[in-house]
């Protein structure tokens, strides 16, 4: 199954590290970021899971939930848990989705037969609270997953949804953004863009960032 922008995230039951889930009863209202990676017991996993545990705060700024997943069974992800907050020195404090029958990975197209036929490459979606996918990100399993770049992601997504703004490559939250082509009436400008803009091109308008 082939997951595009805007399409409602798939719902699930599966068991996890913390028992039985509903994806869609679960994220609630919050935004979600799902993640899967290839095994437990693996070290770039362990990296990421940790990096992902100590953004927590991070996260809980954003309204962001946290679920990772990978083929292996509950017990062992409650085994391997361990091994992560004692190497990586932090709380896992978010589930990890035991999708031992795979029925979430074919869901989400998480196994990529030229990669492994059975495990899960580094798969990320980011998933609003209307349950529509924002997001995603293919790594191969060979390359850990840059999590800074994810929360980056979800900064201009969240501006973007408040704010008839679009946000330049490589933006950072504070950073000047773009007025879109969209727009082009001047008085809506002037209601829109009070902070005014200035203009590279007449289709490159940049402006201070709204406030959030």
């Amino acid at each position: 199954m082939t997951l595009r922008l805007g399409d409602t995230a798939p719902d699930f039951e599966q068991d996890s590290s913390i028992g039985k889930i509903k994806f869609h009863e679960w994220a609630g209202d919050s935004w979600v970021v799902l993640f899967s990676h290839p095994a437990d017991f693996t070290p770039v996993c362990t990296t990421e899971l940790g990096l992902t545990a100590k953004l927590k705060p991070e996260f809980d700024k954003r309204n962001v939930k946290a679920i990772a997943l990978s083929v292996d069974p509950a017990d062992k992800h409650v085994e391997w848990i361990k091994d992560i907050e004692a190497t990586q020195k932090t709380v896992v404090g978010f589930p990890i989705v035991a999708d031992a029958d795979k029925s979430v990975s074919t869901l989400y197209d998480m196994i990529h037969p030229n990669q492994s036929a059975t495990a899960t490459v580094r798969s990320l979606f980011v998933i609003d609270p209307q349950k529509k996918i924002r997001l995603t990100i293919t790594y191969p399993m060979s390359t850990g997953r840059n999590f800074d770049e994810v929360l980056r992601v979800i900064d201009a997504l969240q501006l973007t949804d408040g704010y008839t703004v679009a946000t330049p490559g490589n933006w950072r939250d504070g950073d000047d953004v773009i007025i879109p082509l969209t727009v082009q009436d001047e008085a809506v400008i002037k209601q829109k863009y009070p902070k005014g803009f200035k203009a590279e091109r007449p289709y490159l308008r940049l402006t201070p960032q709204p406030n959030k």
